[in-house]
């Protein structure tokens, strides 16, 4: 399961980047999305053991066509087992393995490192790191109290400075560490989990989707995000609801009122909201 992996498949503005999106240059708006992919696909990284081609072509220095090569090479010749074994793809050259290496993983394979963000260039840096602790390279990975001993400023030259060495050691403390918060699980209310079953005056847990000029939308967990107006988002004037709300908080919201056919739900974050009447 690697939701990255599916969520690269979307054209970016399709996903919901604001109500103006339209109001810009588009080829602007494109290229600034498609970095924003590019940054999240390099800072998780890519098990080039299981990655499609389309994810693959996110990598820094990975064209669509190399992309298709290296799967096109692990369908005939099986997993890669190194780093290194990407030379044998067509097309893929020493610039396109120095930009792209070390964001490529390779989990299980010969060299611990290549499941880990360390660079190919920097391999020898932490082999030196293990022969001066006399162990193996795998232990510096599992080991802290080995890692606690290393002396980083012994292994700066004209070309390592202190803030790579603290990357590297870094990275192996937690190799191909998910850069992600950690998930906080939620749960929505067992008494909605369909429009049908809203009814005004109920009070509900919910999670901020989305936040317009206009109000804030909030997925209560029955298929279908309601609306809390400016006006409703708190007991006090609102300037513009982003001082009150943000995209992904957790909120308790109270129904106001509910249209089943027109599948709209209007909501309250006030303490006490007024609960327009069945008559009106």
């Amino acid at each position: 399961m690697d939701p990255l992996a599916e969520l690269v498949k979307i054209d970016p503005k399709s996903i919901g980047v604001g109500q103006y999106q339209h109001d810009v240059d588009q080829k602007e708006l494109h290229t600034g999305l498609e970095d924003v992919v590019v940054s999240c696909v390099n800072a998780v990284g890519v098990d080039v053991n299981t990655a499609s081609p389309h994810l693959l072509a996110y990598v820094s220095g990975l064209k669509p066509s190399i992309a298709e090569n290296i799967v096109a090479y692990r369908s005939e010749n099986g997993r890669f087992q190194s780093r290194r074994e990407l030379f044998n793809v067509a097309g893929f050259g020493p610039k396109t393995f120095e930009l792209s290496a070390g964001f490529i993983r390779i989990r299980g394979g010969e060299n611990p490192l290549d499941a880990s963000a360390v660079h190919p260039e920097s391999y020898h840096i932490v082999e030196a790191m293990a022969r001066d602790l006399d162990c193996a390279v795998a232990d510096l990975l599992t080991a802290s109290d080995l890692r606690a001993r290393l002396n980083l400023e012994k292994y700066i030259d004209d070309k390592i400075a202190m803030p790579t060495l603290q990357d590297i050691l870094t990275e192996l403390a937690k190799p191909g560490r998910d850069p992600r918060k950690e998930f906080e699980m939620f749960d929505f209310s067992e008494e909605a989990t369909d429009i049908s079953h809203l009814k005004p005056g109920m009070n509900l847990p919910g999670v901020v989707t989305n936040v317009t000029n206009f109000g804030a939308f909030v997925d209560i967990g029955v298929h279908q995000d309601g609306l809390a107006h400016i006006s409703q988002l708190a007991d006090k004037f609102v300037k513009h609801p982003s001082e009150i709300v943000r995209v992904n908080q957790k909120v308790r919201v109270t129904i106001l009122a509910v249209d089943i056919p027109r599948r709209r739900i209007t909501l309250s974050m006030k303490k006490n909201p007024v609960i327009p009447s069945s008559d009106n």
